[in-house]
């Protein structure tokens, strides 16, 4: 919205010809995004625990968790917000990848929403049926599939590109739509099972998203994409500034959201943010190191299926409770250690993701 208000400036002073650089407008969407959700967080936890949109806690989990009851939830709308209106301000809204992306994000956060107010309503820790869960999250996943597959308009932007080789790329054809959906509806709720304490996923996504941010200009950069030896598609890069509003928005939230948290970001968030994750993956064509960043968005899904399969085939149960960070919070660790660590692994995880990009 103010590019065009810049490119009308310009024609007045040559010096608003800077709103122009992909760079400085990803920098003020993360200012932009930072500053809306510090000034509005305190204001809408206010609000919220005035009208008393607490937190419900699960009786059969760490009893440690039973303070947490009452704590307002639903914060996630603010990061929607923050992320919204930075991207409206300074992407290019005539750019087809931003809207992709935006409206992904924000269909998402209305499913989490929905099952959000359930849960608050009526005091359930369950909230919308998963069954019902699972139908929106297809229907919106396989629609931007279907979107993205038919307006493709080169064949790497269907390809399944492999890191560390520089010539390997899978041509999918129509998997391309099932690889789509497996990722954004995966990368959803792996953060949405991640999302169990005060931090744990927040900072992880933000430091994802950091990371496909640096792959989007890469990818959408004629040279820097020839001298990396990754794929060029033009017009990606401006997703850029959607991933600087997500760094911004998570940084803002983390403020009040930190051990121990004056707010959660409930499924809205959860949900939004996992679904942001997976196709911006997508939209760069780096779903496999997606799967190497989010490594523990990863193994919180794969500890909560083997728990599953465990139970359902021999009775017994491989952790003493999932997902993973539950586990270890049972044998002993404080919270904020747990927190902590799994910052750690992520930060090695997005390094080596980031090491990708050169080593091929």
């Amino acid at each position: 919205m103010l590019l065009w208000l810049t490119e009308w400036l310009a024609q007045v002073h040559t010096g608003f010809n800077v709103f122009q650089y992909l760079t400085l407008r990803a920098i003020l969407g993360v200012l932009t995004a930072l500053v809306i959700s510090l000034v509005v967080g305190p204001r809408m936890i206010q609000r919220l625990t005035l009208h008393q949109v607490g937190q419900v806690v699960r009786n059969d989990g760490p009893q440690s968790h039973l303070s947490k009851a009452g704590t307002p939830t639903m914060g996630g709308a603010l990061i929607l917000v923050a992320i919204g209106v930075a991207t409206l301000l300074w992407s290019d809204l005539s750019n087809r990848f931003v809207w992709v992306v935006l409206l992904v994000t924000l269909l998402f956060g209305v499913i989490g929403w929905v099952d959000d107010y359930r849960k608050l309503a009526r005091k359930d820790s369950r909230g919308l049926p998963a069954r019902w869960k699972y139908l929106w999250q297809s229907v919106f996943a396989l629609g931007v599939a279907v979107f993205l597959y038919s307006t493709a308009q080169q064949p790497v932007e269907t390809q399944l590109i492999v890191p560390f080789f520089k010539t390997v790329a899978l041509n999918l054809g129509w998997l391309y739509i099932p690889l789509v959906y497996f990722v954004v509806v995966g990368s959803s709720n792996a953060v949405n099972l991640t999302d169990g304490l005060d931090g744990l996923a927040i900072l992880p996504a933000v430091m994802v998203g950091g990371a496909l941010g640096v792959f989007a200009y890469a990818t959408g950069h004629v040279n820097f994409s020839q001298y990396l030896s990754i794929p060029y598609i033009p017009g990606v890069g401006e997703v850029v500034v959607f991933c600087g509003a997500l760094v911004g928005a998570g940084l803002g939230f983390l403020w009040f959201n930190t051990y121990p948290a004056q707010v959660f970001m409930g499924d809205v968030g959860a949900l939004a943010l996992g679904a942001a994750l997976g196709i911006l993956a997508v939209l760069v064509r780096q779903e496999l190191v997606l799967l190497v960043m989010g490594g523990v968005f990863v193994m919180e899904t794969v500890s909560v299926i083997l728990q599953v399969a465990s139970f359902k085939l021999t009775g017994r149960r491989i952790f003493r409770m999932a997902p993973l960070h539950h586990h270890f919070e049972l044998k002993g660790w404080p919270e904020p250690r747990v927190i902590v660590r799994f910052w750690i692994i992520t930060v090695i995880l997005v390094l080596v993701g980031l090491a990708t990009l050169k080593i091929r």
